[in-house]
């Protein structure tokens, strides 16, 4: 009851999180449990993918934000603090509280990303989309 719901339909949910990050912030997630991103049914992921979109439009052009961040977390490590897979859109201000998110600078050597690169490229070849 204590939620602040702004969409809902028959396979998704958005609503502002008890204590959102900035004002504007909205959570989307499946009304099905599902804990992990990789676990999503296609048809589930698409919808999600399209209402993150769209939300993202309504977002920027209602409250007039001057941009927009789309965080998606999965497990612990990744900072996944409840069981079930859920996107969040966080409008964005200059100098606003939540500050950068990315480390400024990274030290992988090239043959480091060419390992990973290798890898996923090959995976991604074997994908059946």
């Amino acid at each position: 009851p204590d939620v602040r719901e702004v969409y809902r339909d028959d396979q998704v949910v958005a609503f502002f999180p008890t204590q959102p990050a900035v004002l504007g912030h909205i959570l989307i997630g499946p009304r099905t449990h599902v804990p992990f991103i990789w676990e999503l049914r296609d048809e589930d992921a698409e919808h999600i993918g399209l209402l993150i979109s769209r939300m993202s439009r309504v977002i920027v052009e209602t409250i007039g934000t001057e941009g927009l961040n789309v965080i998606q977390s999965n497990g612990e490590v990744a900072t996944q603090s409840v069981n079930h897979v859920h996107a969040h859109l966080v409008p964005r201000w200059t100098n606003d509280a939540i500050g950068r998110i990315w480390p400024p600078e990274t030290h992988y050597s090239e043959h480091a990303k060419d390992e990973a690169w290798d890898a996923l490229r090959g995976a991604c070849r074997e994908l059946r989309l």
